[in-house]
């Protein structure tokens, strides 16, 4: 009998929460109801749906009319980018510099700069101040990095946002100025209330949280104005026409529910769990360098650089040694460059070509991470 894999990639997607399942199963088959359909049954589906929705916002400390779902991080970050950038054609957007491509791309069909971080990956205050001028009317910095796992002083940007936006109607513009954050990597470890984060837009994803694939939500303070990447019949406040995908939707509040209610034991149980892949690595693999903050950092996550060895041949020998891990972010694995996060973090294209991803999750335990760092010392011998 074959031993399950040792699966170190939750980074890129986590499998779907039994509980969850359960919550999701009646509106996949018998609820199936339109919920905007007026007859008593569709009605029953619809309230689901609000309840699901004031779910999330409850944890967002928002109000429910606040939350948007949508399919997925991606659609979330994009609506959040274009619905803003679209309403202000000669202004400009402001993002950092190792934002996930759902971010970069949307963000660079506009007159874009971008912000650099230090070397462990955190955002330069000073140059995130000096990009940002008179016509900006986005920054969108996220919350905790899909590679490196670097959390980012979200609050401290609010901060400086603030004082610029008091100079500015000092000075008579009124031009807004929107902080988003793509928060897809940080629901299950840290804090989502986003008055204290004082973010204006903020995305979450399902399929990084236990959740169903596919699902997600944008949270857009209540006095801002977007405007809609997809027209129809005007579901989501119009801001997402579509019938709604009602089990998705319930799927991914109970997935925010058990995941920030199950967050300070389970970031705990990690960090322990973080500390020891740390000191075997030290022992085993003295030349490895770990990147990112070792301080400021995701409990889940690993990135390190093996220098002389190519990661894709080290990914195939744990592949078949049965560990799955990753190089990087799982949506640009199939691109031949070194990543722009390892390259901003002013990594060398040999080495970010020599750097692994392991990221860990619920079913993680220390035997797994004994048996990964025992592998990869014997491949690096």
């Amino acid at each position: 009998m074959s031993q399950s894999p040792i699966y170190l990639d939750y980074a890129a997607a986590t499998p779907l929460d039994g509980r969850v399942l359960a919550a999701m199963q009646p509106y996949l088959q018998d609820q199936f109801y339109n919920p905007s359909a007026t007859y008593q049954a569709a009605r029953t589906v619809h309230t689901a749906l609000e309840a699901a929705r004031a779910g999330i916002a409850y944890w967002f400390g928002s109000r429910p009319s606040e939350v948007v779902f949508t399919a997925g991080g991606t659609e979330a970050n994009n609506l959040a980018i274009h619905g803003v950038m679209r309403q202000y054609p000669t202004a400009n957007v402001v993002v950092s510099a190792i934002e996930h491509s759902a971010v970069l791309e949307p963000a660079r069909q506009y007159a874009c700069r971008e912000v650099g971080v230090a070397a462990d990956g955190r955002l330069d205050l000073a140059d995130l101040v000096s990009k940002i001028d008179d016509r900006t009317v986005l920054v969108s910095i996220m919350y905790a990095n899909n590679e490196i796992g670097t959390v980012q002083p979200l609050h401290d940007v609010a901060s400086q946002l603030a004082i610029i936006k008091k100079q500015r109607w000092a000075d008579g513009n009124k031009l807004p100025l929107y902080l988003h954050s793509d928060a897809c990597q940080a629901g299950n470890y840290l804090d989502v209330h986003t008055s204290r984060l004082g973010v204006d837009l903020m995305t979450i994803n399902g399929g990084k949280l236990y959740g169903p694939k596919q699902s997600g939500a944008l949270y857009v303070k209540g006095s801002l104005v977007l405007q809609p990447l997809i027209y129809g019949g005007g579901q989501e406040r119009g801001l997402r026409s579509g019938t709604e995908n009602v089990a998705a939707a319930i799927g991914l509040a109970a997935a925010l529910d058990f995941a920030q209610r199950e967050r300070p034991a389970e970031a705990k149980r990690l960090q322990v769990l973080q500390q020891v892949f740390y000191k075997l690595l030290e022992t085993q693999l003295p030349a490895v360098i770990i990147n990112g903050s070792r301080k400021h950092r995701l409990p889940n996550n690993l990135h390190l650089t093996v220098p002389g060895f190519d990661n894709e041949r080290l990914l195939i020998q744990l592949d078949e040694a049965g560990v799955l891990a990753a190089a990087g972010s799982a949506c640009s694995a199939s691109d031949e460059e070194a990543s722009h996060v390892l390259r901003a973090l002013g990594l060398s294209p040999a080495a970010a070509q020599s750097s692994l991803r392991f990221s860990m999750g619920r079913a993680t335990e220390a035997k797994m991470i004994e048996r990964t760092v025992q592998l990869l010392a014997k491949f690096v011998a």
